[in-house]
């Protein structure tokens, strides 16, 4: 397996299916985000797809981060097919997936500040974090006010439906809400829902696999595929690992990134076989070897609650 992000993105198969990981660089990566890389990974591997690696860089960067999460992802031991994608690199394709809703009517001006939006998501009517259409129908006399006053204006997408269903490998049939989501930020940024869908089209990706805390936001992505009249891929929808405390595992949570624990003296291939053994597999140290045992409907769905004080004692995992 390779050792170093180069080396990691040789030996190409020319394919029609991959699957993907797409980490946004805010920093080094978790032992969850390695855990749901290895994840979408195997789950890829399993099927015959290729595997495809996205960064998405279009906000939250943190200078060298995407090259050392790289760095990680093959000390690990993951391979991907090249090349790399930076989302920074393909503003265009936004730009014309947005042209294209806007040609057909499907968008509006957004004028609402990030507290009035926090407000209103948290009014009581309609879906919890919903965005309920305060400027939806402006006049153009309203437009031009807000515009006079300086505020920046957002692009949301003019939703018809208010929820959709999606088909999740571990969850089944998934129906939830769908609003008028953001396309293109005030700053003029595409918004990741946006994004990830024309992205996921344009690379061929069929195959989704991600955290569970993404499953409520997947509804808007598929609606807005059929939409831009691109294919829903297929999804699965992964636990994600906490803390001690029940909480999303995060780096202020101690020695929770591999350069932590390699610091520790652990090795990249014990960190693999804990990941592993969170899944419960044991005894693999490299992914192909955790490739051959693989069988997504034994994966287990509760959290995996990891506690970094103790990660290599028999305990931490199931």
């Amino acid at each position: 397996m390779p050792t170093d992000p180069a080396a990691a993105t040789t030996g190409h198969i020319a394919r029609t299916a991959y699957g993907r990981f797409a980490p946004s660089p805010s920093g080094d990566l978790h032992l969850g985000n390695l855990r749901t890389g290895l994840l979408a990974w195997l789950f890829a591997r399993s099927t015959g797809r290729g595997f495809l690696m996205r960064v998405e860089d279009l906000d939250r960067v943190k200078k060298g981060a995407a090259e050392r999460q790289l760095a990680d992802l093959a000390a690990i031991g993951l391979d991907w097919d090249p090349p790399v994608v930076w989302q920074s690199q393909r503003l265009a394709l936004y730009d014309a997936a947005i042209e294209s809703l806007t040609a057909a009517g499907r968008t509006y001006e957004c004028f609402c500040t990030r507290r009035e939006i926090q407000l209103a998501a948290t009014a009581p009517h309609g879906p919890m974090g919903a965005y309920p259409g305060t400027c939806r129908d402006l006049t153009e006399r309203a437009k031009q006010q807000r515009r006079d006053e300086g505020r920046p204006a957002a692009l949301r997408l003019r939703a018809e439906v208010t929820e959709f269903t999606v088909t999740d490998r571990l969850f089944g049939e998934y129906r939830g809400a769908v609003d008028d989501l953001v396309l293109r930020r005030g700053d003029g940024t595409p918004a990741y829902n946006l994004a990830a869908v024309v992205d996921d089209a344009d690379q061929g990706i069929d195959q989704v696999v991600r955290g569970d805390d993404l499953l409520p936001s997947t509804p808007r992505q598929a609606y807005l595929a059929t939409l831009l009249d691109l294919p829903v891929p297929e999804y699965a929808h992964v636990p994600l690992v906490l803390n001690t405390a029940g909480q999303r595992l995060a780096k202020r949570d101690g020695a929770v990134t591999l350069r932590d624990r390699m610091a520790l003296g652990e090795s990249a291939q014990q960190v693999l076989g804990v990941l592993a053994a969170s899944l419960g597999y044991t005894g693999a140290t490299t992914p192909s070897a955790l490739l051959e045992q693989f069988r997504p409907e034994h994966l287990p769905r509760e959290p995996w609650t990891l506690d970094p004080n103790g990660l290599l004692q028999p305990s931490s995992y199931p």
